[in-house]
């Protein structure tokens, strides 16, 4: 998917706001994680937490995307005190768009979710890099490193 523009979408945020990618400060680092408040999301997102800063310093905006409710991410963010917003994709939109939901095996059992996926978005609204199949340890400063390519 990289090298192709990034479909414009829009969705529900955090601090009630309403997210459109066509009016989003760019470049724009979008995470796709399975579900708020579970082991491997919380460590990634706190991982985005902890760098926000320097993708701030370097020009970056940063959005996380499940499934989950508003209600949902508004306690996460709270929770760990995040910077930036979070989007609920309750219907699948963006996940269909991005091609990030996936049959994954969950205790032995198929089960459909979002795959970890992380997409860069340049200023002309083109996807620049993207990572599928994350494993969390690292990706947050891989993705920095690139960003800070730009």
């Amino acid at each position: 998917m990289s090298g192709i523009a990034c479909p414009d979408f829009t969705l529900p945020g955090t601090a009630g706001t309403t997210f459109s990618l066509s009016a989003a400060p760019k470049p724009l680092v979008i995470y796709f994680y399975p579900k708020d408040n579970t082991p491997g999301c919380t460590n990634e997102t706190m991982d985005f937490r902890d760098l926000h800063s320097q993708f701030a310093a370097a020009g970056a905006t940063i959005v996380g995307i499940s499934r989950d409710s508003l209600k949902s991410h508004e306690n996460f963010k709270t929770k760990l005190e995040l910077p930036f917003e979070l989007l609920s994709d309750a219907e699948e939109t963006v996940c269909t768009l991005l091609d990030v939901i996936k049959m994954k095996s969950m205790y032995g059992k198929q089960v459909r979710g979002i795959e970890r996926s992380t997409f860069v978005i340049d200023a002309a609204g083109m996807i620049v890099r993207e990572w599928r199949k994350v494993k969390v340890p690292g990706h947050a400063a891989e993705v920095l490193a690139f960003v800070n390519t730009l």
